[in-house]
């Protein structure tokens, strides 16, 4: 009598790589093939373009003033955990924080849907290392203005982190997870918005809101918004502007970027001396940042902002 065959198993249906890494950025982090490396991939940009389309919602859920308040309030606290942490913090290193305050800024900064805080820090000092260069992955002498200002982003090898560039930063557990799950704080945050506006909704109907409204301008206009706020500083900054010290890269400072991006514009100022916690080097240079950092270290929540050195200021040309 005949054996029976031994049951082959069925094939496990697998999502794709890309499709995993919108809830979990290991998922296939590393790109096989170096010459897809600087190819986009789109399904992996489908949330990305997916949040562009969802601002298309106030067509249907009109707007009201609280709305835009809270939109305008998160642009705000976002831009400054992004600006004043990710950026000046996590990246540089200018001041001190303690490991709860660094963690509560990691988050904000993660609800501004710019990928964790070890992957923004990793490509930023790689940008620094590399400006202007063919290894800088964001500029806009070597890739043009779109690819500067968001192509980057989305490219393959963009959405692997370079464990490598930020050996002080891995230490942390809790950064890591973010980092990993980077998709959990914008989903919290937009469910929050949502909740809040129906809330709102059924408790003071004379404010005009409801949760598709406040989730529409709350989180996607808002996200929107500071994204490419935040963005034009690789893609504006490096073309539009005055340059006061002759660095090797186009860095530029403008007033306006600065404005928009509470001081990030005075962008030459930061790349020849990017050691600093404050880039509005004279007085009038407005850099929002520094007046919150200012005010943060007044109540005991960082230390050791670093200043502008003397030489530095004595070598400005204008």
């Amino acid at each position: 009598m005949a054996r029976p065959s031994a049951a082959v198993p069925a094939p496990r249906w697998r999502l794709p790589a890309a499709v995993r890494r919108w809830f979990d950025t290991e998922a296939g982090a590393q790109v096989a093939d170096p010459a897809d490396a600087r190819r986009i991939a789109w399904l992996r940009a489908v949330p990305f373009i997916g949040m562009h389309l969802a601002c298309l919602g106030a067509l249907w859920t009109g707007v009201s003033w609280v709305a835009v308040i809270v939109a305008v309030l998160l642009y705000a606290v976002r831009m400054f955990a992004i600006t004043a942490f990710y950026h000046r913090y996590f990246s540089h290193r200018t001041f001190e924080a303690s490991r709860g305050v660094q963690f509560v800024f990691a988050v904000i900064g993660a609800a501004s849907v710019q990928r964790g805080p070890l992957w923004w820090a990793a490509h930023h000092r790689t940008h620094h290392r590399h400006a202007d260069q063919a290894e800088d992955p964001h500029s806009p002498r070597t890739q043009g203005f779109w690819r500067s200002h968001m192509g980057w982003f989305l490219t393959r090898a963009a959405f692997a982190t370079d464990w490598g560039r930020i050996p002080d930063l891995v230490k942390y557990p809790e950064l890591r997870w973010l980092d990993r799950f980077d998709l959990v704080v914008p989903v919290a945050l937009a469910a929050g918005l949502y909740l809040l506006g129906s809330v709102l909704e059924a408790t003071a109907p004379g404010l005009h809101t409801n949760g598709p409204q406040m989730l529409v301008w709350g989180f996607f206009i808002s996200t929107v918004v500071l994204f490419h706020a935040t963005v034009t500083i690789n893609s504006l900054a490096h073309r539009f502007g005055r340059r006061r010290f002759p660095t090797r890269d186009d860095s530029r400072n403008n007033f306006w970027l600065a404005l928009l991006t509470f001081g990030e514009g005075w962008h030459n100022n930061h790349h020849f001396f990017p050691g600093t916690a404050r880039q509005g080097f004279r007085w009038w240079e407005v850099d929002l940042t520094w007046y919150g950092l200012r005010a943060m270290a007044a109540l005991g929540l960082v230390r050791g902002l670093k200043p502008v050195p003397a030489w530095v200021l004595a070598k400005a040309e204008r």
